[in-house]
């Protein structure tokens, strides 16, 4: 997943994410710059998916 598209497009992935696992929160979806890895590492230990995984369900949104 190119990091670049993630970040123009992030609030409204965001709100995606949210509707379908409705126990995240704004904190676990904050993406700051520079540290993109560090809230992938949280979702994937919040959600139980793998990197790519997550990458996948971002991507299919």
């Amino acid at each position: 997943m190119e990091m670049e598209i993630l970040k123009g497009t992030w609030n409204e992935q965001k709100g995606k994410l949210k509707k379908k696992f409705g126990w995240l929160t704004d904190n676990d979806l904050v993406l700051e710059d520079g540290k993109e890895d560090i809230m992938i590492g949280k979702l994937q230990i919040k959600l139980g998916k793998t990197k790519e995984q997550l990458h996948a369900i971002i991507a299919a949104l």
